[in-house]
């Protein structure tokens, strides 16, 4: 196939994830057919204004051509004004030689900072493999007219990747200067730990993390950082303790995962969050399994106090830990994250080697954990399981149908949600992956051909479909909670839900309630509950609406937006206020006892009879879901991706159209009715039934177990 007709093929392709695809055979026939027309043809459509999907593909492919014009091209797209393609050049050029004019355009795309600074610091840090003195200068030059802390620290933590000694004499330098802002010195000090062979690195490590030695110029934060570079340089050793079976590691960066989930719920600790503190308990009870190591975002206290958990004697009996992963900044969002990459892979190599040796490690996000972990497993010789899923492309295809996401805004909308890379990752995690887990969906292998290309039953030995699951326990434990109210028992949870709907009108009290547990972000879905929810006032005249999630006294820009959405209704209607509670965030213990309470019933102020709504634009499984379910409430959930494989339609839920405020109205109305059906105790029971049999915790680690082994035998590495 030539260019032209792959070119045509791309622009007509009639869906975006079609698109995702073609491209490939499009960057293919760049490098069969390069050449002088293939990048006057592809310049073009690199520059359309009309189509930013085809630009964005036109990139990747002169990344292709192999000649100087291509080069030149691409070099010049470092300054477009469309920030898009700048970014896509940045990346592109991670494959191609250095090029002299394009390494102070990259520099000048790494100030930026953002997700496009990452992109333009991983081609500098490729490039500086053969060019390390002219990557070197160049960031030198603009850390000499660089006033502005939070650009001089990308600038060093670049820097500090540079090989060779002209980048290792200005890192060591900078980390020494006390005149330099505290986020610059942090990056030099970090930096550090990555030149070993390097000896004024590794003497001025030395004397910095001797615990206690007076005279330090180092405040207690940056001599913990430098105690943390002592580890990677080997000067503080960790003595990794043998395990007499299996070690796992697993890993989700977007939450800050405690014992008691007190996060859950605020920014990105949602149900992964929940599920991994549940899932590594459930694993390191597997007799096959002795350690099960979970990896979540932490401070670097935090880290050095759990780096010295390995040198205990008792380590080797079976356990699930929590090691904190110091980012060393505020991450944000998940799509805020990706400029932590450098620390996220240096502090997760070092928990890795101070638990070692680890056996398996399993990812699940398109994200920048993924991306850095991928990295350092295969440093390491780690085999990897990926959780597979069509994320992004169920949610690019989905807003393509509704036209939110189309040809001519693509560009603009992947700057904030950077689609086309997370496709691509996902695309390369699912192949390197030495084993891959699949959710449950309806039509697994027609979703996973038609939204990521692959066929499954070309190397069926390579997936394995795997439930999520609850723990059934705090379920259960709730629901004797609540039985107990009768006899005048009521826990803290139960108090606080009872004071929050008791806030409300006289004549709202003693209704039913429609709640909904999950993050405050627009793909969750809980703004879209609440316009749903109000402007149908036969269903608002039933039930009153609690909605579970975010921070709301700090509120990060997602939960923002979202709140602002409700505040919006609510001033277009201010009668709906009187029937909607914002509760916030709520450890999942809690938030097990208001599922119970809404199906149970609070007398006098909750009704019996609630019901569970979940307004996500997708959802891959639903563990919010299933966990309504074993509580006995009718749940309203997406009928498009897991769900559909576990709720029954019309008898424990209905399954809607979750970007039809209609249809999401119109299933809550029909909810309450099955809720309220004289047979709903009966359809509970049979939910509590399905949950039990298929969706337990316990089943799902029993089954990964089964695939860590196998993973992990020497005959497969």
């Amino acid at each position: 196939m030539g260019v032209d007709q792959a070119l045509a093929t791309v622009q007509e392709a009639p869906f975006i994830v079609d698109v995702l695809r073609a491209a490939d055979d499009l960057a293919l026939a760049a490098a069969r057919n390069g050449g002088h027309r293939a990048t006057e043809v592809l310049t073009r459509a690199a520059h359309d204004p009309e189509d930013e999907l085809t630009a964005i593909a036109a990139v990747h492919a002169l990344g292709r051509v192999f000649d100087d014009e291509a080069d030149a091209v691409l070099s010049d797209l470092l300054s477009h004004q469309r920030a898009f393609l700048r970014e896509q050049a940045a990346w592109t050029l991670g494959a191609r030689l250095p090029r002299l004019d394009a390494i102070g355009r990259l520099v000048a795309v790494v100030t930026t900072g953002g997700f496009s600074g990452m992109l333009a610091q991983r081609t500098l840090i490729k490039w500086a493999r053969s060019a390390s003195d002219h990557v070197a200068l160049a960031l030198e030059g603009a850390l000499t007219t660089e006033p502005t802390a939070a650009v001089r620290a990308r600038l060093v933590e670049t820097l500090g990747l540079v090989p060779g000694q002209l980048a290792g004499r200005t890192v060591v330098r900078i980390a020494a200067d006390a005149a330099e802002p505290h986020p610059v010195r942090v990056a030099a000090i970090s930096a550090l730990g990555d030149r070993d062979r390097q000896p004024e690195a590794m003497e001025l490590i030395r004397r910095w993390s001797e615990a206690g030695r007076p005279g330090l110029d180092l405040d207690p934060q940056l001599q913990a950082v430098a105690r943390l570079a002592a580890i990677d340089l080997g000067i503080i050793r960790t003595t990794p303790v043998p395990a007499s079976g299996l070690t796992v590691a697993q890993l989700f960066l977007h939450a800050d995962i405690d014992p008691e989930l007190t996060r859950s719920g605020v920014g990105d600790n949602g149900g992964v969050a929940t599920l991994l503190l549940r899932l590594g308990a459930a694993l390191a009870e597997d007799p096959q399994v002795s350690r099960v190591l979970t990896l979540s975002r932490g401070t670097v206290s935090a880290s050095l106090a759990a780096l010295a958990e390995p040198t205990r004697s008792d380590l080797a009996r079976s356990e699930h830990l929590l090691s904190p992963v110091p980012l060393l900044q505020d991450p944000g969002s998940a799509a805020q994250a990706w400029p932590t990459r450098v620390a996220a892979e240096r502090a997760i190599r070092r928990a890795l080697t101070a638990y070692g040796p680890v056996d398996v490690l399993h990812l699940r996000m398109a994200d920048v954990g993924s991306l850095a972990a991928d990295a350092v497993a295969r440093s390491l010789n780690i085999p990897v399981v990926f959780t597979l899923a069509p994320d992004p492309h169920a949610v690019i295809h989905a807003l393509d149908m509704s036209g939110a996401l189309a040809r001519s805004n693509f560009g603009t909308a992947d700057e904030q949600e950077h689609y086309w890379f997370r496709a691509r990752l996902v695309q390369r995690l699912a192949a390197n992956a030495a084993h891959n887990v699949l959710f449950p969906r309806p039509e697994l292998d027609h979703d996973l051909r038609e939204l990521l290309g692959i066929e499954r039953t070309a190397e069926p030995q390579r997936y394995t479909v795997v439930p999520e699951g609850i723990d059934l326990a705090v379920t259960e434990s709730s629901e004797v909670d609540v039985l107990a109210v009768a006899g005048g028992a009521r826990t803290e949870g139960l108090v606080e839900l009872d004071r929050l709907i008791g806030r409300l009108p006289e004549h709202r009290r003693g209704l039913p309630l429609a709640i909904s547990v999950g993050r405050l972000h627009r793909a969750k879905g809980m703004a879209a509950v609440v316009e749903a929810w109000a402007g149908r006032p036969d269903v608002r005249e039933r039930c009153n609406l609690v909605i579970v999630g975010g921070d709301l006294s700090e509120p990060s820009p997602d939960e923002q937006a979202q709140l602002e959405r409700i505040q919006a209704v609510l001033a277009a209607d201010p009668t709906a206020a009187q029937g909607l509670v914002l509760a916030g965030h709520r450890p999942n213990g809690i938030v097990a006892q208001w599922l119970a309470a809404a199906h149970r019933g609070l007398l006098p102020n909750v009704g019996p009879g609630g019901v569970y709504v979940c307004g996500s634009l997708k959802e891959e499984f639903g563990l919010a879901i299933l966990e309504a379910l074993a509580a006995g409430l009718v749940v309203v959930a997406p009928a498009g991706g897991g769900p559909a494989t576990y709720v029954e339609q019309g008898a424990t839920g209905l399954l809607v159209d979750t970007q039809s405020s209609a249809e999401l109205a119109a299933g809550l109305l029909a909810a309450l009715g099955l809720a309220a059906d004289p047979t709903s105790e009966r359809r509970a029971e049979a939910a509590r039934d399905m949950v039990r049999e298929r969706f337990t915790v316990q089943e799902m680690a029993r089954t990964l177990a089964g695939v860590y082994i196998g993973v992990s035998a020497p005959a497969h590495r």
